[in-house]
């Protein structure tokens, strides 16, 4: 493979599949683009490539785990511009940023606002892997999370009104006794009310359900989403 990149890495070919991992690429330069897409291809990965940070933003996101490797300095819109458009997009797409200028500030800057890595062309092209490989794993963490809290909003929207204020009064550390004076109905009554919703929420025990309860919570405040009403 000729390299626009730098000191060449040795990696082994990897079957590519409609589930592997896929790399964004936006640089304006094609022979740049044709590099890395035989570089992270040798490896496995699927690239998708752009000239440019509009044709980008046209473009569908995967649904497999992915990154963007993005050129700082772009015709139009400049990397660092994109990322903070992303940024408050809300779009948690891990970056890691080319540049062929060593430019101390900009690097401070992609970095402080969440960028996974900063390199300098040429660079060693095993830098960029394991950039990158940082970056799918990042993805596809916070992928698991939002999995994980649509799951819990589903399981908690289920939850009857009552089911929900019986939920809130047993993360605080109400006793059933306690809980069944508040509500004005009786103690066997709270218990079934306990037993349905632990059921519904999938948590196996108090200390489950506690640990569900905050990161619906938590995950509703940052985004200033309504919680449905758990919040304690």
């Amino acid at each position: 493979m000729k390299s626009y990149l730098g000191s060449d890495a040795y990696v082994c070919p990897h079957r590519m599949t409609d589930l592997a991992p896929m790399v964004l690429v936006i640089d304006d330069d094609a022979a740049v683009r044709e590099a890395l897409r035989d570089l992270f291809e040798s490896v496995g990965l699927r690239v998708s490539m752009f000239e440019s940070a509009r044709e980008f933003l046209r473009a569908e996101r995967p649904t497999v785990p992915c990154c963007l490797v993005l050129d700082v300095r772009l015709p139009g819109q400049s990397g660092l511009d994109l990322q903070r458009e992303l940024n408050e997009r809300n779009i948690a797409l891990p970056i890691v940023f080319l540049t062929g200028h060593g430019d101390i500030p900009i690097s401070v800057r992609a970095m402080k606002a969440g960028a996974i890595e900063f390199l300098t062309k040429p660079f060693r092209e095993q830098d960029l892997l394991d950039a990158v490989q940082a970056a799918l794993d990042r993805d596809r963490s916070t992928r698991a999370d939002e999995e994980l809290l649509t799951q819990l909003r589903r399981r908690c929207d289920a939850l009857t009104p009552r089911e929900r204020t019986v939920l809130k009064l047993v993360v605080l550390g109400w006793r059933n006794k306690q809980i069944a004076g508040e509500i004005q109905t009786s103690e066997a009554t709270v218990k079934v009310h306990r037993s349905n919703l632990m059921r519904k929420m999938e948590a196996s025990s108090l200390a489950k359900l506690i640990v569900m309860v905050g990161r619906l919570g938590s995950s509703d405040k940052s985004s200033n989403a309504p919680n449905g009403g758990i919040e304690v």
